[in-house]
């Protein structure tokens, strides 16, 4: 029997069940059936027709277990036998296997419905019901088997992504059979589609962007399909406008460039719309950024990015503010300092050289108010006396006490003060003029009242709003005040420049109170003096009268005994001022004293180092080993040249010195004209040839032919002369020109001189402002007051050489017009107009032998002379004795050094092989004076030459030192081939 014959038969035997379990009893099963079935259906039939008897129970089982599908029950009747007792036990045993079989079945059916595929049925079963079991057990075991191989390729395809896989089942057909090539050919699909798009995907993710998904594909698969491939397409286009945009404006520097993406929407239209407004923005940003540095290298700091810019961008934004703020703020402060610098620099330079306090008020007062926009001004100088100030009331100073010191205005600025009121006067303390004089401290008062000081114009009037004011002290004492009011507050800069000014007008008002009271008193001792030598003639003349008619005047001697006690307190006055201006000589020649020891240990501090820098520096530029590279030996020369120029400097001093202490000799002679005229050929010819000048130097015929005067003076007037014109000349030319002068051009002071010699100096330089022709001889001047940064310098030759021309009885003149050049005449008296009478005091035997000149080192060279002699170097200066060293090893010489007076006479003691000492003078201890006296006081040593080398270059050195037993002296910095030279010559006989 098929299974679907028992399946019916099953059906019809479930339908009579259920009949009967609806009470229908009539329900027959067709018996024409065989087998089984028919059997089954006799037998149903025959129960259904005597199951009336039992029908309650049957009912109720195949209720329970047909119906209600409650398994287990049993049939519960009345006693009864035969076939309803085996029937009643068959339905109750058919029920309970019915009951297990079909539990059985449900159990393994739910398992597989759970799937779980370890189940299989294992109850007792026969028939057809056997059957079943081993069908559902097969189906279980080939559905387990098929769930485990499709389980498999789902795994390797869905969660491992191993593609490829394929179901293997074996033994199944039919739709077991379908649904393994189904589920494989779903797999294959799969796996193609999904590589294809894999390989796409890749493709795209590496940046080709030229692969399409070109599998079979259908359903969802063909819209991704399609989907992916518009995707790429979209992506390459969006990547090629990317791409231009990006090169654009990254490598091309194009801003400005704007990604256009056609067809494109969603994600990729706002990518497109992002990458656009990146640009869009960071060409906004870096255009921004770009005209701000643009302006800040133009030098405009106004400018700041203000574009809206997050992240880094927003902090290198943040940053470049910062960084042009803090430009603007140093620029700010340097214009400010510059601003300070210049203005204080150009008033002082205008004060410089003014000797008169008032004048100096005035031109404070012209300058000072504008400058710091000041619409008042008042110039308050303190002087001693005893009148208050103007209108207020007077305070009388403590008993025992002088009239305190006042503060008298002396020059002012829109002051409306009437002038015939005379200046206003506060003394100290007096107003807040006198508080901040007494204080020592700056008065700033600031939102004054209404009215309390006018500014008054022609058109109408104004009230200030601030006023300062500020003392002007000096070491501790009140010189005077100034006082400023402005309609508006004053500027911090302007009060700096104001605190900083008053400062330096304390030393200016000082030095200028002091000339005026040197010339005050010089006045005072000129005309008591004066008095002096009228009234000691006038009580000659009155003794020799009394004397004559003292015999006719005895009744008036009580009268004469009056006058001669009249003149007795005047003689005592005179005496009085007499001993006074004493004490001022005496102060004056303590202080030129001083001053002069001073320049001496100046001169020695500064010679002594610049001795070894300029013998250190020419052997180095020299490089005679050939170590140093070009460069280093320029270094070395530039060295040598500065060194140089201080050792002028150093000159110019102590010639300045000389004059103004009367200690310059001049010793004249007969001269040269023409060798004169020879050396400023020779010495500035190569100056004039560097800097691309013309420079010319003539004579007239027989001009200077009887020529008397100090030759060196005159080439250093000359020298200072043509220097100054050289250096202050860019294009054209110098010349100097000797003539005699004509009657009509001759000053004054040299008239009746009897010939005078003309040296003109002309040039076509910058040129001299008329009001500054006289300030340039004044030392320390250069007339403009940035002529001296410009072109460096000192400003003292000139005033050197006007002096030096009035000791050699001559004069210096200048004109000049500004932009066109100069003309500095020097007028020279032919023959000398007692040039001894114009020597210094204290001076007479002194040998002229002033600081020595910068000249140019020459190398030293090895000769016979000195080679193998040995020399005591005595000096504690280590630098000195290490460049004296290499001089004369460089000659051959065996050098021993001693750093003081002691050691070097231990030394020499002990090296009676010693051929010469060198000897400095200002040592610790035992001196060079004092070593040298000791020296020639040794045995066989009266003979030994002692040459001296030194930095004392003041009158009276090598007098001196050659009295303490020297063999010769020579001034630092002494060039090496003038040391070796005098070495030589005291050498030569052995």
């Amino acid at each position: 029997m098929t299974m679907d014959e028992t399946d019916r038969t099953l059906e019809q035997l479930l339908a009579g069940l259920m009949a009967v379990r609806d009470g229908n009893l009539d329900t027959r099963l067709p018996e024409d059936a065989g087998g089984l079935p028919g059997n089954i259906a006799a037998v149903f039939n025959g129960m259904v027709a005597q199951l009336s008897l039992v029908t309650t129970e049957v009912t109720r089982v195949a209720q329970e277990v047909g119906g209600e599908g409650r398994l287990g029950g049993q049939a519960r009747v009345p006693p009864v036998g035969g076939v309803w007792r085996e029937l009643t036990d068959a339905v109750n045993s058919m029920a309970d296997n019915l009951t297990s079989q079909v539990r059985n079945i449900s159990q393994v059916a739910t398992a597989v419905a759970r799937g779980d595929l370890t189940q299989k049925i294992r109850v007792d079963a026969r028939g057809e019901i056997l059957e079943l079991k081993e069908t559902i057990n097969t189906m279980v075991e080939r559905l387990s088997s098929f769930a485990e191989e499709v389980t498999r390729v789902a795994r390797e395809v869905g969660t491992e992504g191993n593609l490829g896989g394929q179901a293997t089942v074996h033994g199944v057909s039919g739709t077991w059979m379908d649904l393994t090539n189904n589920v494989n050919s779903m797999a294959d699909n799969l796996t193609n589609q999904v590589r294809n798009i894999a390989q796409v995907t890749t493709a795209v993710a590496e940046g080709d962007l030229t692969r399409k998904i070109d599998v079979d594909a259908r359903g969802e698969i063909l819209e991704l399909k399609t989907t992916i491939n518009t995707m790429v397409d979209q992506l390459g286009s969006f990547a090629a406008e990317v791409t231009r945009v990006a090169r654009e404006v990254g490598s091309e520097g194009r801003l400005g460039g704007q990604a256009e993406v056609a067809d494109v929407s969603g994600t990729w239209r706002r990518l497109t719309e992002n990458v656009n407004e990146l640009a869009a923005n960071l060409t906004g940003q870096v255009r921004a950024i770009a005209e701000v540095t643009s302006a800040v290298a133009r030098g405009d700091l106004t400018r700041t990015v203000a574009v809206e810019a997050p992240g880094e961008v927003g902090a290198l934004k943040d940053n470049i503010n910062s960084m042009v703020e803090s430009l603007r703020a140093t620029t700010r402060a340097n214009e400010e300092q510059d601003w300070l610098k210049t203005h204080l620099a150009r008033i002082s330079g205008g004060i410089q050289g003014r000797r008169d306090l008032t004048t100096v008020a005035r031109l404070i007062m012209r300058e000072v108010p504008p400058l710091v926009h000041a619409q008042y001004g008042c110039f308050f100088l303190a002087q001693d006396g005893a009148q208050g100030a103007v209108g207020s009331e007077r305070s009388e100073p403590a008993e025992g006490e002088g009239p305190a010191p006042e503060l008298v205005a002396i020059a002012s600025y829109g002051l409306p003060d009437d002038p015939a009121s005379g200046p206003r006067r506060f003394r100290v303390g007096q107003s807040l003029v006198g508080q901040a004089a007494a204080d020592h401290r700056v008065v700033v008062v600031d939102e004054l009242p209404p009215g309390y000081a006018p500014v008054l114009t022609g058109t109408g009037s104004a009230d200030p709003s601030a006023l300062i004011v500020l003392p002007i002290v000096f070491e501790g004492q009140v010189l005077g005040a100034l006082e400023l009011a402005s309609l508006h507050p004053f500027a911090p800069l302007h009060r700096d420049f104001l605190e900083q000014f008053t400062e330096l007008l304390g030393v200016n008002v000082s030095s200028l109170t002091a000339n005026a009271r040197t010339d005050e008193l010089l006045e005072r001792s000129q005309l008591l003096t004066a008095e002096l030598s009228a009234r000691s003639g006038e009580l000659q003349a009155r003794q020799r009268e009394l004397q004559r008619s003292n015999a006719e005047l005895q009744d008036k001697a009580a009268l004469l005994a009056d006058r001669n006690r009249d003149i007795e307190r005047k003689n005592h006055q005179i005496e009085q001022a007499r001993q006074e201006l004493e004490e001022r000589a005496q102060e004056l020649a303590r202080a030129s004293l001083y001053k002069s020891e001073f320049l001496a240990n100046m001169s020695h501090e500064l010679r002594t180092p610049l001795n070894s820098l300029l013998i250190l520096a020419q052997l180095l530029a020299q490089n005679s080993e050939g170590n140093l590279t070009e460069k280093q030996a320029d270094y070395a020369a530039v060295i040598h040249s500065a060194g140089s120029d201080l050792l002028q400097l150093i000159n110019d001093i102590l010639d300045l010195s000389k004059v103004e202490a009367g200690r310059m000799d001049v010793h004249p002679e007969p001269v040269s004209l023409q060798r004169v005229l020879d050396y400023v050929d020779v010495t500035f010819r190569p100056v004039a040839d560097e800097r691309g000048l013309e420079f010319t130097v003539s004579g007239a015929p027989s001009a200077g032919e009887g020529l008397v005067t100090d030759e060196a003076r005159l080439r250093q007037v000359l020298r200072n002369l043509v220097s100054n014109a050289l250096k202050f000349t860019r294009t054209g030319g110098v010349s100097l020109r000797v003539q005699p002068a004509s009657p009509q051009e001759v000053p004054d002071s040299l008239r009746g001189a009897g010939p005078v010699l003309a040296f003109r100096v002309i040039d076509t330089g910058i040129g001299i402002p008329p009001e500054q022709l006289e300030s340039v001889f004044d030392a320390f001047q250069q007339g403009d007051s940035g002529a001296d940064r410009a072109y460096g310098g000192t400003g003292l030759g000139l005033s050197i050489s006007r002096e030096v021309s009035r000791l050699l009885g001559g004069t210096i003149t200048a004109e000049s017009t500004m932009g066109r050049g100069s003309c500095f005449t020097l007028f020279l008296p032919e023959h000398d107009r007692g040039t001894q009478a114009r020597s210094g005091p204290d001076t007479a035997g002194e040998e002229q032998d002033g600081p020595a000149p910068a000249v140019t080192f020459a190398a030293p060279v090895d000769d016979e002379g000195l080679r193998d002699r040995t020399v005591l170097l005595v000096d504690d200066d280590t630098r000195n004795v290490y460049a004296l060293t290499e001089v004369l090893k460089s000659a051959g010489m065996q050098v021993l050094t001693a750093d003081n007076g002691e050691a070097g006479i231990r030394l020499l003691a002990a090296h009676p092989e010693v051929d010469l000492v060198v000897m400095d003078l200002m040592m610790a201890g035992l001196d060079g004076y004092a070593t040298t006296r000791a020296i020639r006081a040794m045995p066989r040593m009266a003979e030994l030459p002692v040459v001296v080398v030194t930095a004392k270059a003041m009158p009276g050195d090598r007098t001196e030192a050659l009295a303490a037993g020297a063999s010769d002296y020579v001034v630092k910095p002494v060039a090496p081939d003038r040391l070796l030279t005098a070495l030589r010559t005291w050498l030569a006989p052995r």
